[in-house]
């Protein structure tokens, strides 16, 4: 897969502050020996804010890097300005959209946990619709349309030669609960079915006999970069999303989903589930 310009900045920060910690050296002395702040290279290292490459040259040089190393480390700081389709549309996007675009637009895989919708990734456009005038009730019709255009493109990703691989487990609770009406809620069944015919996507369904289990929070996404130090977790909630990205917040949530997994019907069953309940009359 293409490797974007997030991937390239966690890469290049967490890159940089292994050699940092290899070299021995504290923030202060290794920013004092190139000319930055303790806080410019904190920034560097945290993965936030642009980033100069000649500033990464010199640091790969006091670090004592090896010459591929180096070019490395500054081809990643040249690509990292390299932005994506999304910042050509025209209406503004809230910020923890934007940073859900940026991530999605690189991801190898994604793990979600829903426990009141379909994955916006499977959903259809009138299903996505009333999932939005339900949640932004003081959206106008325009606001709603917007962000339903953002999610149909963010389905494109499906389409890619090399697709991410895109894992599911959905509560019982969501395939039951009629969003849109009758007949919205049949066709998203349908389309749902004929999601799960791709290779590169799984479904299983989280059946209400299962009882307590490991997500009982809310719904949640693994977004797996190419290497799972570059992994992020988003969380729903009201009115935004939280992303976490510190090792024990992903192992929990790796965990959590492995259970959530082993839980779950299995994926015959949870096909078997889904068409029965696309059968069921009004």
């Amino acid at each position: 897969m293409a490797v974007g310009p997030t991937t390239r900045r966690r890469q290049l920060g967490a890159d940089l502050r292994r050699l940092r910690e290899l070299k021995g050296l504290t923030l202060e002395d290794a920013g004092g020996r190139v000319g930055i702040s303790k806080a410019t290279l904190s920034r560097y290292e945290t993965k936030e804010g642009t980033v100069k490459w000649p500033a990464v040259d010199a640091l790969c040089r006091e670090y004592g890097a090896s010459d591929e190393e180096r070019l490395a480390l500054v081809e990643l700081a040249k690509g990292a300005k390299i932005q994506g389709w999304w910042r050509s549309l025209a209406d503004p996007i809230p910020e923890s959209m934007n940073l859900m675009l940026t991530l999605e637009d690189e991801v190898v895989r994604e793990d979600h946990y829903a426990c009141m919708y379909v994955p916006g990734l499977l959903q259809t456009r009138a299903y996505a619709e009333a999932v939005h005038r339900a949640s932004e009730v003081q959206c106008p019709e325009r606001e709603v349309q917007h962000m339903v255009d953002i999610r149909m493109k963010r389905q494109e990703l499906l389409e890619r030669d090399e697709p991410p691989h895109i894992w599911c487990v959905i509560d019982e609770a969501a395939v039951r609960r009629v969003v849109g009406g009758h007949q919205v809620m049949r066709d998203q069944l349908r389309h749902l079915l004929d999601m799960c015919k791709r290779p590169n996507i799984t479904v299983q369904v989280l059946p209400f006999s299962t009882g307590a289990h490991a997500a009982a929070v809310g719904s949640f996404a693994i977004l797996r970069g190419p290497t799972p130090e570059l992994d992020v977790v988003y969380a729903d909630l009201l009115g935004g999303g939280l992303f976490m990205e510190k090792p024990q917040e992903l192992d929990r949530y790796r965990l959590a989903f492995q259970y959530l997994s082993a839980q779950a019907l299995d994926l015959e069953s949870s096909k078997e589930l889904i068409h029965r309940r696309s059968q069921e009359p009004s």
